[in-house]
């Protein structure tokens, strides 16, 4: 099992949040909060993974 590094978690929050804020966004326009939000939050997951470097 690895160790979280607080490098992971300086890439990876601000995706997160700035998913969790679109999310909130459209689910407040189509009315379905619940659904945005958790696609936000995982698309926003999956990005700032994604700008991680691998050693």
């Amino acid at each position: 099992m690895k160790k979280k590094t607080k490098a992971v978690d300086k890439k990876v929050i601000p995706y997160l949040s700035t998913g969790m804020i679109i999310g909130l966004l459209i689910g407040s326009l189509t009315d379905n909060i619940g659904l945005w939000l958790s696609l936000g939050l995982a698309i926003g997951a999956s990005v700032g993974y994604a700008q991680v470097d691998k050693k």
